[in-house]
């Protein structure tokens, strides 16, 4: 499934890089795109699962 995402806490490459590596830990899970502010996630784990994985990396997120 591909879920695409509005992420906050956003403001520069750094949040880019760790939002990538947070979204890439999730097993099953892939960062197709990820920008300041959203990303396109290919992934097989439940929504609620990647949304609570950004948010203790510190960047909450909703599903768009």
């Amino acid at each position: 499934m591909v879920q695409t995402l509005k992420i906050e806490n956003m403001h520069c490459g750094a949040c880019v890089r760790r939002v990538t590596m947070a979204l890439n830990k999730i097993p099953g899970t892939e960062a197709e795109e990820v920008q300041i502010g959203a990303a396109r996630v290919k992934t097989e784990a439940a929504p609620e699962v990647v949304l609570a994985a950004l948010a203790k990396a510190g960047y909450p997120a909703q599903a768009e």
